[in-house]
């Protein structure tokens, strides 16, 4: 199996070098490749990637920034992996979790793997940022009769065509939940493996805000409203 590792960027000179890094210098059980979409940054990220040589490495640069979930199909639409999981540039997440994530699919065990964040006094920066991720979460539980524990996690790991199956519309942060609502929708429960997670605050560079949770309830009431799929795709 080859594993497309997708990451959306905007101006993250400070971080970027180290996201690389640590991404490459994991012992992934499987052959991987790392997609980096450059999504109009105006800072030195763009030279910075350019002075990276890896073969497993690819850099797409958007002229002007066009949000999240627009890089994300960017690197979608050039991924050449059979399955997908999206890493952040922004060291939030540890990239020596993604072989956690293949365990279940390795095994047969599950077919979509969503990492799971615990929350402590170290790992947020906020109580309300928090209560805003659990507040979604439980939006999306009780619209689809779910049991999930993280929405907003960055790692979602799947099938690359069962994504691109997915069509996902939203440009920015609003992604994350209709990438849950629609697979929520065809009655595809994601597997849940814990993860680590350390949150930075708004003095780092943390972009997500409070609006964005009120788009991302409101795009899970969307989906939920919409016709289920004739034939929804079969998932562990």
């Amino acid at each position: 199996m080859k594993l497309s590792i997708l990451m959306p960027v905007y101006n993250e000179e400070e971080r970027i070098a180290d996201a690389l890094k640590q991404a490459l210098a994991v012992d992934y059980p499987c052959e991987i490749e790392l997609v980096v979409v450059d999504d109009g940054s105006r800072d030195g990220t763009g030279e910075i990637l350019g002075r990276v040589d890896d073969a497993r490495l690819r850099v797409i640069t958007h002229q002007r920034n066009a949000g999240k979930g627009a890089a994300i199909k960017t690197a979608v639409d050039s991924a050449e992996g059979e399955y997908m999981v999206i890493l952040d540039a922004d060291l939030e997440y540890d990239p020596q979790d993604i072989p956690r994530l293949l365990e279940p699919v390795l095994d047969g065990r599950a077919t979509v793997v969503y990492g799971n964040r615990t929350f402590g006094s170290h790992s947020s920066y906020s109580f309300w940022y928090v209560m805003g991720n659990k507040g979604v979460t439980l939006a999306a539980n009780v619209l689809y009769n779910s049991y999930i524990g993280d929405l907003e996690t960055c790692f979602k790991l799947m099938p690359l065509e069962l994504y691109r199956s997915l069509e996902v519309r939203s440009r920015g942060f609003g992604m994350e939940a209709e990438v849950t609502g629609k697979l929520l929708r065809r009655r595809i429960r994601p597997y849940e493996v814990p993860i680590s997670y350390r949150a930075r605050g708004r003095e780092e560079g943390k972009k997500i805000t409070w609006k964005d949770g009120v788009e991302a309830i409101w795009i899970l009431a969307r989906e939920r409203a919409r016709r289920r799929p004739a034939n929804p795709a079969a998932a562990h």
